[in-house]
């Protein structure tokens, strides 16, 4: 059985908007504003099905750099559809077999704990700042400071 699936791709480049009418011919696509990432609704069986057919149908009409489910599965975890070259590829290879796995497993894994690392670096810089802050100002004048740029920022942010 067939499901439909959100699915978004993200351009090395900015297309242009003949690459666009042309691609929305074979796919129906939106585009943000600098039109360098777009998405579709796809049809498929599985997500993965439906990114490669994605990229089998676009190929050679955008840039496309990767191809990612735009939501998360039951795991809570996004596809990511991505074509590399050979000899990434043997790299790739390469390592996953020094760590005794495959190479999806090891991509994976790498990936996972790269994005688990810059959370972490991400978290740390913001305690830092907020201790910096402290260090300074009381907990109530930091508290009340934020929720002023919170309120201003979001009565002055652009409506969808």
């Amino acid at each position: 059985m067939n499901h439909h699936f959100a699915a978004e791709i993200i351009l090395t480049r900015p297309a242009t908007a003949r690459e666009i009418q042309r691609a929305c011919r074979v796919v129906p696509l939106a585009t943000n504003a600098d039109r360098t990432r777009l998405m579709t609704v796809y049809q498929g069986k599985t997500p993965g099905r439906a990114l490669r057919s994605i990229r089998r149908r676009l190929h050679g009409l955008l840039p496309i750099d990767v191809l990612t489910t735009h939501y998360p599965d039951q795991r809570g975890q996004v596809l990511l559809n991505i074509s590399l070259s050979r000899a990434v590829r043997a790299e790739i290879n390469q390592a996953a077999a020094a760590h005794s796995e495959r190479p999806e497993q090891f991509l994976s894994r790498s990936m996972t704990e790269s994005l688990a690392r810059q959370e972490r670096d991400h978290t740390r810089r913001l305690t830092e700042q907020l201790e910096a802050l402290l260090a300074q100002h009381s907990s109530e004048d930091v508290l009340v400071c934020t929720a002023r740029a919170l309120l201003h920022r979001r009565l002055v942010a652009p409506r969808p």
